[in-house]
């Protein structure tokens, strides 16, 4: 038991064979300094990346490009988002060099990476700059970083439920699919006994223990090739090692949940409502501070559906006047509209100095395709004041610039230095000057 002349841990509690209950903030028991400490402590940088795969209508979702600075003409697409034009900034002419396959778009979104730079490989990737983000950000927190897809979404919109994260070897992270998923994940305590619980992650890393040091007796008079695999079998291994330790970290921490606390979602809901949802539980998790980085690959195909629209999001991104046209403007104006949902989230939700969630948290709605399958100029929506940029702007770059001098500059307003990513080439320093 603690001694009364000992300060708790922040992480204090009360036990019972069957519960972990969170001490309240006591003054008497020395809570006062954290108390203190948290309001005039600055608030911690986010990260949200917001996937939106086929593109956008060219014709209804671009300012015209003559029409810069802050007096530009909001277009149709975007009408939704007026109320928030202040606070958010629109960027063309960035695209990812490398990228030439349409298909492959969210692959390289966040990466920027060349397929083909392994020669004899038929594809290479690397990590993606919400990666670079968690592994600054995400110490402090139960989760790195979250990934969220959808049931049904890979790359290319026809296999199992992959995220838009790489990782440092440019291997694909796997995401939460569904709401139900995200929200236990995210806010509900596991129930198994937490004698259980240390037993099996005791009984994983003597596993891994194992395999590693079966692995490396094979090492010796390897190939080039091989030797190249086994380091990149390592680090898997190191990874599974560094979640392993996270995790008996948090063990017995139990989750907290915002007030008022999210509601577990219907597990039949889909489309807009779908991420209506998932948007909510970004804005919770944030709260909290259960990680302060997330991406999102949206449900475009049932997206539509649940809008009416009877063609795939494939299809409609191939539009031409008439009914695919109408779903393809459609879909822009209820994305700006789930847009504003998440920023009124964001700002109506205060931080322990008085600022908003909103005032550090960088979110990006994007894609890696223009228009119909277009690579050039891909649609980039930036918001929120975490990195510190100067809204309220239309920003037409260079044409061709890469989009990663846009993630540089976002890594680099937050505070987390970096050089390069990508294809970049330097920084938007457009961004950060009025």
């Amino acid at each position: 038991m603690t001694s009364p002349l000992t300060p708790p841990s922040r992480r204090g509690f009360l036990r019972s064979s069957s519960a972990l209950i969170a001490l309240p903030a006591l003054e008497s028991l020395g809570f006062r300094r954290f108390a203190s400490a948290a309001k005039m402590a600055t608030p911690p940088k986010r990260f949200v990346f917001l996937g939106m795969g086929f593109g956008v209508t060219k014709e209804s979702w671009y300012p015209d490009k003559k029409d810069v600075g802050a007096d530009y003409t909001l277009p149709e697409g975007l009408a939704p988002l007026a109320k928030h034009r202040g606070d958010m900034t629109i960027i063309q002419n960035l695209a990812n060099q490398y990228n030439n396959e349409a298909h492959w778009g969210s692959t390289f979104w966040l990466t920027g990476a060349n397929r083909y730079a392994e020669p004899g490989q038929s594809f290479h990737n690397t990590i993606s700059v919400d990666q670079v983000a968690a592994e600054a950000l995400g110490h402090e927190t139960r989760f790195s970083s979250v990934q969220l897809s959808y049931k049904g979404g890979d790359n290319s919109g026809h296999g199992p439920g992959l995220s838009l994260a790489w990782n440092r070897q440019g291997k694909p992270m796997s995401a939460l699919t569904t709401p139900v998923t995200a929200f236990h994940k995210l806010f509900s305590d596991d129930s198994t006994p937490l004698e259980l619980r240390q037993a099996d992650l005791l009984k994983q890393k003597s596993v891994l223990d194992t395999v590693l040091e079966d692995a490396k007796t094979t090492q010796r008079g390897l190939t080039k090739s091989d030797r190249e695999k086994l380091d990149e079998y390592f680090q898997s291994i190191r990874e599974i090692e560094q979640r392993l330790a996270k995790e008996r970290e948090w063990l017995e921490v139990p989750k907290r949940t915002p007030d008022p606390a999210p509601v577990e979602p219907d597990k039949s809901i889909q489309g807009v409502e779908e991420i209506k949802v998932m948007y909510d539980l970004m804005a919770a998790a944030l709260q909290v501070d259960a990680t302060r980085v997330f991406s999102y690959r949206q449900p475009l195909d049932s997206m539509i559906r649940s809008m009416g629209a009877t063609i795939t999001a494939h299809n409609m991104s191939h539009y031409q006047p008439g009914n695919r046209l109408e779903v393809s403007q459609q879909r822009d104006l209820k994305q700006s509209e789930l847009l504003s949902h998440f920023i009124d989230r964001l700002k109506s939700t205060k931080e322990a100095d008085g600022s908003s969630l909103f005032d550090h948290t960088t979110m990006t709605l994007g894609s890696n395709i223009h228009s119909i399958h277009y690579l050039t100029n891909c649609p980039t929506i930036v918001t929120g004041g975490g990195a510190g940029i100067k809204h309220g702007r239309h920003i037409v770059a260079e044409p061709k610039t890469p989009l990663c001098n846009l993630w540089v500059s976002l890594l680099n307003g937050s505070g987390i230095a970096t050089e390069s990513h990508g294809d970049s080439k330097g920084q938007l320093t457009e961004l950060f000057t009025a």
